[in-house]
């Protein structure tokens, strides 16, 4: 299927041929008829596209501190390899879509195939929307009439802010496509409306629906002319719909207001305000936040959990609803604001010259005879009679930054990479030079040729695919957590010990050159040590999906496991019993503030620090192991100082070991031998990692059997 994306590193707009996305539970997927192409939030998407790397600095100034922290702690080639990966992940345009359901998730009833719906879904053939963010189509509303219902939305959520009642005066600031048929909605809620506007074409317009539209640009006083117009009381309130830098539309917005009058933002404008603009009047001013109350809410957008009707009456669907609804009794007419129709192949004629486009809506019409492929070719290549052939199932951040740039560096033979939109994984499969991209991960494991599979998806999903690919008879390799529950970790034991094909977890610290040094200066005398692991982890705000338990798993579990690993690695030993304690009265199981204590069968006592409230332009991982009255300290996987070994202090660039871990793995895989990790210290690991969290809930040590 085609869908429009934007590269954000050289700013092209572009038509990539993708697979179709995968069905999810709690979604959609819809063939698309109809999308609308909103100019004004494309426009700066793509204008910010365009934009040199100093340029886009400046428009994000928090990001830079960002990277500045991240040179200090981490080096500048490792920063600047993050900063370009970011900007080599493609952004989807998009979010005014209409279809036709041509499947439904498990968990949806809501919707069945063969319904019109609009949806907020992007510029593509087909997309996959969860239910929460579709709405059924009247069937007296036409496609092109509904593609209007998701900005239609964003300005009856600023409406709906504003909180106008029958007869008020309502000035619509910017009279673009959210601001006509805002002010066409506010006439129709029985306000009188004034729109303000420097383009004669859309000031046209909106007097032609009985706005009083007035063009600045002619002479008009914008504060003087609503004075006269409300005999001198001034506005009741103020919506900006605008897109502008300066701060003077603030303050204009400010003194044509009345006392107590409202001001809500919906559009992008200059924020420096003047206190004594609002002071004397007792101005309110809120910003709108898109389509309403549900945005940005996972549980709400991704997980399907409404709010009900009785505390939150009007959620985004329910606007979705409203707008349709008024579409089909005729109080809102949006057809006069088509500008043009084009062929979503010809989609360079709406985005060639965004910046000079004088249009108001532009139509993308899609061609129905397009029918579903989950894998498309990339790059030819053959693979007959080779050994060691991957495909790799998940293509997020870590794909990108980490796993491919080394598979790359090792002329890894890469057959397939799945996502489940299939826009990553394409764009992965170009850059890499893979041969296909799925959406489809099942043929990866039905194809005879695939020796390897690598899943770097979403924790939760990491228990079923390790299962599903040794079932396959494929070879394994999972980035970590291997499970996250004891039920998980003891189904794939039960696989592993049937199929006994090598399976590995992502634990590269003990791969890492400095690792490997200090495990030589150590020796191979299996003594006692004390051992402390600190991971200065960083914030992971509250509602990112790793701290949910069911999903993620928590960092504990997700993150930790890492430094369990290590500390096995160097006390050559297996862990007996935990102890884990939080930051906090009451932590919870999701905790990213913890002490782990690791009791071992030699002896050897660790504590694993994790912290997520240190700073972030202090080191992130530092290692102290103790024995025979000598020391080792590792900074970062930069520098290691040894204190009464025999060796010298070493200092090099940042490497955690991943390189090793995957050359060490892909030799595996065309030369047989043991596997690079062997299982049981994976087993135990993981089952350490459970104990921690067992720990924390009973306040005592957990033995691990």
């Amino acid at each position: 299927m085609k869908q429009i994306i934007q590269d954000l590193k050289n700013g092209d707009t572009i038509l990539e041929e993708i697979p179709v996305p995968n069905v999810k539970p709690g979604a959609v997927l819809i063939k698309t008829s109809r999308t609308l192409v909103s100019l004004g939030t494309e426009r700066m998407l793509v204008e910010f596209g365009k934009a040199n790397f100093i340029q886009k600095a400046k428009q994000q100034p928090d990001k830079v501190k960002m990277v500045l922290d991240k040179v200090k702690t981490d080096g500048l080639k490792p920063t600047l390899n993050s900063v370009f990966n970011k900007l080599n992940q493609p952004l989807p345009l998009g979010y005014c879509n209409v279809g036709e359901v041509v499947a439904v998730g498990k968990g949806v009833s809501e919707f069945q195939i063969g319904d019109r719906v609009a949806s907020n879904g992007n510029h593509a053939e087909y997309v996959l929307v969860p239910k929460n963010l579709v709405a059924k189509i009247p069937d007296n509303v036409t496609d092109e009439e509904a593609a209007f219902t998701v900005i239609g939305s964003i300005g009856l959520q600023g409406i709906r802010l504003l909180n106008p009642t029958f007869g008020e005066t309502i000035v619509v600031v910017g009279l673009g496509l959210i601001g006509l048929v805002t002010a066409e909605l506010l006439k129709a809620n029985g306000c009188r409306v004034i729109g303000f506007d420097y383009d004669p074409m859309k000031v046209a317009l909106a007097k032609r629906k009985g706005i009083t539209a007035i063009n600045p640009a002619e002479g008009t006083d914008q504060v003087k002319f609503v004075e006269s117009f409300t005999n001198g009381i001034g506005a009741d309130g103020v919506l900006i719909t605008a897109s502008n830098k300066s701060n003077e539309i603030i303050s204009q917005s400010a003194k044509m207001c009345r006392k107590r009058g409202r001001i809500v933002l919906v559009g992008v404008i200059g924020l420096d305000i003047s206190r004594a603009d609002f002071y004397e009047k007792e101005i309110s001013f809120q910003v709108s936040c898109s389509y309403g109350p549900g945005r940005y809410d996972e549980s709400y957008e991704q997980n399907g959990n409404d709010y009900p009707i009785g505390y939150v009456r009007w959620t985004e669907k329910r606007n979705f609803e409203a707008i349709l609804q008024a579409l089909s009794n005729k109080s809102l007419n949006v057809i006069p604001l088509i500008t043009e129709r084009v062929s979503i192949g010809d989609y360079k004629q709406v985005y060639g010259d965004m910046k000079n486009s004088k249009s108001i809506a532009s139509i993308l019409v899609y061609d129905q005879t397009e029918k579903p492929v989950k894998t498309v070719d990339v790059q030819e290549k053959s693979f007959a009679g080779k050994k060691g052939v991957i495909g790799i199932i998940g293509a997020g951040n870590f794909t990108s930054s980490t796993l491919m740039p080394q598979l790359k560096k090792l002329n890894a033979n890469v057959k397939y990479i799945a996502s489940s939109g299939g826009l990553s994984s394409t764009t992965m499969a170009k850059r890499f030079g893979i041969a296909k991209s799925t959406t489809d991960y099942r043929e990866i494991l039905n194809d005879p040729e695939v020796d390897l599979v690598m899943i770097t998806t979403k924790h939760n999903a990491h228990a079923s695919q390790v299962i599903e690919c040794l079932q396959a008879g494929k070879s394994v390799f999972v980035e970590k957590p291997l499970a996250l529950t004891r039920a998980e970790l003891t189904a794939i034991t039960e696989e592993y010990n049937k199929q006994q094909v090598a399976l590995s977890v992502g634990f590269n610290r003990r791969f890492a050159p400095l690792a490997t040094k200090m495990k030589a200066a150590l020796g191979n005398d299996k003594t006692p040590k004390n051992i402390v692991a600190t991971m200065n982890a960083g914030y992971i705000p509250a509602n990112v999906w790793v701290h949910d338990m069911q999903v993620g798993g928590g960092r504990i579990i997700g993150e930790a496991c890492h430094y369990i690993d290590l500390c096995t690695y160097f006390a050559d030993s297996k862990v007996t019993a935990v102890c884990m304690n939080a930051m906090g009265i009451n932590p919870q199981e999701n905790t990213d503030n913890a002490s782990i204590l690791l009791k071992y069968e030699n002896g050897t006592n660790a504590v694993v620090n994790y912290f997520g409230n240190g700073s972030k332009a202090y080191s992130k991982e530092r290692i102290e192991v103790y024995s025979q009255e000598r020391t080792m300290i590792m900074d970062n996987w930069r520098k290691l100082k040894l204190y009464g070994f025999k060796g010298g202090n070493s200092s090099s660039k940042q490497d955690k070991g991943h390189f090793a871990q995957f050359e060490a793995l892909i030799k595996q895989q065309k030369e047989g031998g043991p596997a690079i990790i062997p299982f049981d210290i994976i087993e135990n690991t993981t089952k350490a990692s459970f104990a921690a969290l067992e720990s924390l809930k009973t306040g005592s040590w957990v033995e691990i059997d």
